[in-house]
């Protein structure tokens, strides 16, 4: 290799070997010198954000923080049996506020939302002023067209801060029809009716979401973490919202026409069971639940009790058939009064001695007739056939607040009890179980859960219940019940009967009339005060519906077949003709009476 025989540049002597710049004592010491400077930035920063501007510090790490947001699901709809809805989620928006943008003008902005949203300008304003945090709410499940009026008002206002997120509102587009049933949502929780007993079903989950803010923005390219929501499921039930709607304005009418307290109606599928109407009056409007009375917001059909009175009747005599100890046509005597165990039992209209069939009795609705027909019964029997009618149990239809009724207890049945339960005194019952044991005898004598569901849901309370949980047994003859039909019939005779207003025209139809006393709250025994009703099923031979209309009383002296009888003739007739159930066109029963 030739050697190296440049000659240096005069002025630049070659650096030395071994110099101190590139020697390893001076590159630690370097090193150290660096570490020390830095360390000194990080301590004097260290220093004024923790002892001289924490403020700033917490402001700082506000802004460019985590927010954490809840992604509400959507409500499950409540609807009728042909799935039009009488509760739903619709869309609706949150509006959200952050503290960071709108501490500067809290006072003036809250006053502004109080002004236009269902908010409290005391409690709001610590929100809008919220140290530390990015995420307020403001209002929740605000309809869409007011949630976005609101906030673009604030931005043209000058208010910074404001935005909305998906909410959905509940809805009740049927408001009054079948509100006493479906219940009503509060602001975050269900307050009534199958809002609340289904809340697990209805309510779905939320899902969350989680991201990173920084200078007032979402960082796009920050921590986002997101959990979908899980929409809650809809329920079916069984009923139909236009016989809801008919039979509510028919009950209506019929307890201001007595003067009544209240009252309900219950129209059910004879052969299902399933409850095509359940009515109360009053009632109230889901949509605005504050307007009404708090004590009009739940089912009095389910949680009232009440004494029956004669509708029990046909319940007594068709055990006496079922049990061979009396036939339609069987002979009684009915005195004008009969002496019982130091009591009196009168009839509700004035007589000399009657020659009454059986038929006859019901017909005219003797309580006199009644109880001698029941002295056939061995003891214990009439009760066993009650409890076997669904009496004194409930009936667990998915309807909170349900009272079981009384049915006295075999220790407490007397020979006066079992004379007063003959003709529907001293046991109450609520009006599905009543209607479901009058429809066991429309249903040939067997009896059919009733149902309120389709398919089937399990309450809150762990209860499955709908139509494919219901039983059916069997609780007296095809022949004792098709003998107690023919016997209801008579109650419609124009001349012998008690309710020839329950008539439907064209159609052959099996009813009793009911009149019972009430027992008065706080003297607890019978205040003068009645219960009137009617229950029947149409057409007689071949039923296809039962109707019961309870009214508690009335003040226009009226009584089971003045008052109830058109009211079940009207709600009769028009679910006849929705379901287009035709005449059988066969003759109706004529069971002599008298003797």
């Amino acid at each position: 290799m030739p050697s190296d025989t440049r000659t240096p540049r005069p002025g630049r002597p070659r650096k030395p070997r071994g110099s101190l710049r590139g020697s390893p004592l001076f590159r630690l010491r370097f090193g150290f010198l660096a570490i020390a400077m830095v360390l000194s930035v990080f301590g004097a920063r260290l220093v004024q954000l923790q002892g001289i501007d924490p403020k700033a510090y917490a402001e700082m790490a506000a802004a460019e923080g985590i927010v954490n947001v809840s992604l509400p699901a959507k409500r499950g709809d409540i609807l009728d049996r042909n799935g039009e809805p009488l509760a739903r989620s619709v869309e609706g928006l949150r509006i959200v506020a952050d503290p960071l943008l709108t501490t500067d003008q809290a006072p003036e902005l809250a006053k502004f939302l109080a002004n236009r949203l269902d908010v409290d300008y005391f409690s709001l304003l610590p929100r809008l002023r919220e140290e530390g945090s990015r995420y307020e709410y403001v209002a929740r499940r605000v309809p869409s067209t007011v949630a976005t009026r609101v906030v673009d008002e604030a931005a043209d206002r000058g208010f910074k801060g404001l935005f909305t997120e998906r909410d959905p509102v509940r809805d009740y587009p049927a408001h009054d029809v079948a509100a006493n049933l479906v219940g009503f949502m509060g602001i975050d929780k269900p307050l009534a009716g199958f809002e609340q007993t289904f809340d697990g079903l209805l309510a779905g989950t939320d899902g969350s979401a989680r991201y990173q803010v920084g200078g007032g923005n979402r960082l796009p390219l920050g921590d986002n973490t997101v959990v979908e929501p899980v929409d809650g499921q809809d329920i079916t039930t069984t009923l139909d919202q236009d016989l809801q709607w008919y039979t509510q304005r028919v009950l209506r009418q019929t307890v201001e026409d007595a003067r009544g307290d209240s009252g309900f109606a219950v129209v059910m599928d004879t052969r299902t069971g399933e409850l095509l109407a359940l009515a109360d009056h009053p009632t109230f409007d889901a949509a605005d639940p504050a307007a009404s009375d708090a004590t009009d917001r739940g089912s009095r059909a389910m949680s009232d009790v009440y004494e029956p009175g004669s509708v029990q009747k046909v319940l007594t005599v068709a055990g006496l058939l079922d049990a061979g100890k009396a036939t339609p046509e069987s002979r009684l005597r009915v005195p004008s009064e009969l002496r019982r165990d130091g009591r009196v039992i009168n009839d509700w209209f004035p007589h000399d001695e009657l020659k009454l069939t059986l038929a006859g009795v019901i017909a005219k609705s003797s309580n006199i007739g009644t109880v001698n027909a029941a002295d056939h019964f061995g003891r214990g029997e009439l009760r066993r056939y009650l409890a076997k009618f669904g009496l004194g149990e409930k009936t667990d239809i998915g309807v909170r607040s349900e009272a079981s009724g009384v049915l006295p207890s075999s220790s407490m049945w007397s020979s006066l009890v079992d004379d007063r339960v003959a003709f529907g005194q001293s046991l109450s019952v609520n009006a599905v179980q009543m209607a479901a044991a009058v429809n066991t005898i429309a249903n040939g004598g067997v009896h059919v859960d009733p149902s309120l569901i389709q398919g089937s849901a399990t309450t809150d309370d762990g209860v499955e219940v709908g139509t494919d949980v219901a039983t059916t047994r069997r609780v007296v003859s095809e022949k004792a019940a098709r003998g107690t039909a023919r016997m209801m019939e008579r109650v419609l005779d124009p001349e012998g009967g008690t309710a020839p207003g329950a008539a439907v025209p064209g159609y052959r139809v099996a009813g009793k009339t009911g009149t019972a006393q009430r027992v008065g709250e706080e003297c607890a025994c019978y205040d003068g005060t009645f219960t009137v009703s009617f229950a029947g099923f149409a057409p007689a031979d071949d039923p296809r519906f039962t109707v019961y209309v309870v009214v508690q009383n009335p003040r226009n002296g009226g009584g089971g077949g003045s008052v109830g009888g058109p009211a079940f003739s009207k709600i009769m007739s028009y679910a006849l003709k929705r379901y287009g159930v035709p005449p059988t066109g066969t003759k109706p029963s004529n069971l002599p009476l008298e003797w």
